[in-house]
């Protein structure tokens, strides 16, 4: 559903309104429109367009989150999700919940993500290790780990793209 004060326009991809919109407004719209972008049966072409549509869903947290975006075969996205929550710097990650949520949704590949409320997008060692770890307990049920995206201000990292992958 649209967010208020938007309506649909004449042509797919266009909106009108007939009033005044506030910064909120814009916001508001923009994440309707990246939560489209991942919507079930898309498929993502490459890590920045993955990146744009996190960014705009996950800017404004002040507090870091770990999810993914689930795919099948052919890489059209089955869903995506936010699996767990945690402070301003930390999350606790366990890859038997990614797991699971993985065979729930009968997935052949995933790409996970995470936000640094502090900005940095860099790495640090324990993000590393837990992308390897990942890796390795999805290697065990065949299912392929296409990128590990970190989320900061403006900017991201891709595992994928450095290799790491």
């Amino acid at each position: 559903m649209l967010p208020k004060p938007f309506k649909a326009g004449d042509q797919p991809g266009n909106y009108i309104t007939n009033q005044a919109i506030g910064e909120q407004d814009i916001l508001n719209m923009a994440k309707y429109l990246a939560r489209q972008r991942l919507r079930k049966g898309r498929t993502l072409c490459s890590p920045d367009a993955c990146f744009d549509y996190l960014q705009t869903l996950l800017q404004e947290l002040e507090h870091e989150v770990f999810g993914a975006i689930f795919l099948d075969q052919q890489h059209r996205i089955i869903s995506h999700e936010i699996l767990f929550r945690g402070t301003i710097n930390q999350a606790s990650v366990y890859p038997r919940e990614i797991v699971k949520q993985i065979l729930s949704v009968n997935a052949a590949a995933v790409i996970l993500f995470h936000n640094h409320p502090s900005g940095h997008c860099q790495p640090s060692s324990a993000d590393d290790q837990l992308t390897d770890q990942i890796k390795k307990t999805l290697m065990l049920i065949e299912v392929r780990m296409l990128d590990h995206i970190i989320i900061g201000n403006g900017e991201h990292y891709s595992y994928a793209k450095y290799g790491k992958i």
